[in-house]
């Protein structure tokens, strides 16, 4: 099956309201974006130096979408697969867990995964994640990898051609006002901010639109405004869950 180049990028849900039912939905969101009824799905929890717990919970959460042929890439202490480049071609989905963007761009470029999740991208693979790893297929973007005072990132894989904030919304950092001040200074190119519990698709290049599990969220463009500020665009997120039942 030949699928055009599309990239789901996440600001997944971390405080999520009470009687919240909609765990793990961005999971559900990327295979229906693969579009086949049993997709072969892989988690890469580089980010959070492959940890158990993120390992586990992809499995729990991930089985209860659906039949699909599930899987893991560890790259610590070695790869956990005899053929990292072929295991991953012959996914549908590729899933990047959150954590460290910094410690994952370092991690995959000694293992050449930035040209392999390219190549994955190009054949059609989705590529999907949450925070670091929605960070990562953008230009640049601000991170905590350094320090909770959030710093700019510039070196990211660059498959898409815009900046991005993730968890535009959280009240406890200030990413909102950080990630717009270092556009509008031009230290970050413009591009797209998320809101917590939405994803950014993307179709090749273009984005597609907004997509939220949590009701009246929104995406931002963000952009320079030629004085040294930022001028932003909210773009309302559509809601998209399992029906029930």
């Amino acid at each position: 099956m030949i699928r055009e180049p599309q990239i789901l990028a996440c600001s997944g849900v971390l405080y999520p309201p009470e009687g919240f039912a909609h765990v793990g939905v961005q999971i559900w969101q990327a295979r229906q974006l693969a579009g086949v009824p049993r997709p072969r799905m892989c988690l890469v929890p580089t980010a959070t130096g492959d940890a158990r717990e993120q390992i586990d919970g992809w499995y729990r959460l991930a089985a209860t979408f659906g039949d699909a042929e599930l899987s893991h890439l560890q790259l610590f202490t070695q790869p956990n697969v005899p053929d990292v480049r072929a295991h991953l071609l012959s996914q549908d989905v590729l899933f990047v867990s959150g954590g460290s963007v910094v410690n994952l761009l370092a991690v995959w470029r000694a293992h050449r995964l930035d040209e392999i999740m390219r190549e994955c991208w190009e054949a059609g693979v989705v590529l999907a994640g949450q925070s670091a790893g929605s960070l990562c297929w953008h230009l640049g973007g601000v991170t905590d990898s350094f320090g909770d005072a959030l710093d700019p990132v510039n070196d990211c894989l660059g498959f898409l051609p815009f900046s991005n904030g993730v968890h535009d919304d959280l009240g406890d950092q200030p990413r909102r006002a950080t990630y717009r001040h270092l556009v509008g200074e031009r230290t970050l190119p413009p591009g797209y901010a998320s809101e917590d519990g939405v994803a950014l698709h993307y179709v090749g290049t273009r984005f597609h639109e907004a997509l939220s599990v949590l009701p009246g969220r929104n995406a931002w463009f963000v952009e320079p405004d030629g004085d040294g500020a930022s001028r932003e665009t909210a773009i309302p997120a559509r809601l998209w869950v399992p029906r029930a039942g």
